[in-house]
């Protein structure tokens, strides 16, 4: 994958943070010298080459997949899950605020934006546990000839980025991190009913009605819901091998006008038959086995 920005010819670093004010996140731009903005750079290098020796040809971000601490990943910049993140990248004439450090409790993350000689915007984000974590650390400083306890807060930049964000995708480097910054939960749950109407056009033969509402409480179905969405291949599910699947692994459902419908307590086994999670096992002889994949991924990709 390419990254719509060039390194070698950065203009512009600036710095910001995120705060929780309440129940709203904010974001606030800080002045910052020379030094620091060369160190930021390094780091969104740092991150694309880390995420470049992972692997070239990236896996799309699933949210209903669980995935290792250090994965490359991409999401489309349009994609309802980057809303948060895109809002971000293209907000223009942030406000400065050098109080933003003040309670450092209430940082959840901080950025970097920088612009490239074609003035291109790259936008790295990293979740903000090390600026916390130097807080409550005790660190002594040698000036002169002793070592002093350093009193005033500590903010300790990390080695790299979470993320990476370009005017086409969210590159993603620890899945973990995203998921936590662009409040991935929330989205889930907020985008049920979009996501819900897109299946449903495809499933006619499928009550949705308790499914919405369960999906709506629950963010595991939501992922699932999610997930389903996405697949090429929804449009050719059989409602006769849905049926059989859904018997096959232990997922009761029951037709009523020629409907699939499914009771609340089995919703969870349908979503995940419905996302290719659930499948079955004969390897010994009248004993088939039943299984529920954590993550998926077909053997000819």
């Amino acid at each position: 994958m390419i990254l719509n920005f060039d390194f070698g010819t950065i203009r512009t670093t600036e710095f910001g943070v995120g705060r929780d004010d309440q129940d709203t996140r904010i974001f606030h731009l800080m002045s910052v010298d020379v030094g620091v903005q060369t160190a930021l750079q390094e780091m969104a290098k740092s991150s694309w080459d880390s995420m470049q020796a992972l692997n070239t040809n990236p896996d799309k971000y699933e949210p209903a997949e669980k995935y290792a601490a250090y994965e490359y990943l991409y999401l489309g910049l349009n994609e309802d899950l980057a809303k948060s993140m895109k809002e971000l990248h293209e907000a223009n004439n942030l406000p400065v605020d050098m109080a933003s450090l003040a309670d450092p409790k209430k940082v959840f993350c901080y950025f970097a934006q920088m612009t490239d000689g074609q003035g291109r915007r790259l936008t790295a984000v990293r979740r903000a546990a090390q600026f916390k974590g130097a807080l409550k650390a005790r660190l002594i400083q040698l000036t002169t000839d002793s070592l002093k306890l350093i009193t005033d807060h500590v903010f300790k930049l990390d080695s790299d980025f979470d993320l990476v964000i370009d005017s086409a995708n969210v590159s993603i480097l620890r899945p973990s991190g995203f998921e936590f910054t662009a409040q991935l939960e929330e989205a889930v749950l907020q985008s049920v009913p979009k996501n819900l109407q897109a299946v449903q056009r495809e499933l006619t033969f499928v009550d949705f009605t308790n499914i919405q509402e369960f999906a709506g409480k629950h963010p595991r179905a939501a992922r699932y819901l999610a997930s389903i969405r996405s697949q090429k291949e929804m449009k050719n599910i059989n409602q006769k091998l849905l049926q059989k699947t859904c018997r096959m692994t232990g997922v009761q459902v029951k037709v009523v006008d020629g409907k699939i419908v499914v009771p609340e307590w089995h919703i969870m086994g349908f979503l995940e038959v419905l996302d290719r999670r659930r499948y079955e096992v004969n390897l010994v002889k009248g004993s088939p086995e039943q299984y529920k994949a954590a993550s998926r991924k077909k053997l000819d990709q």
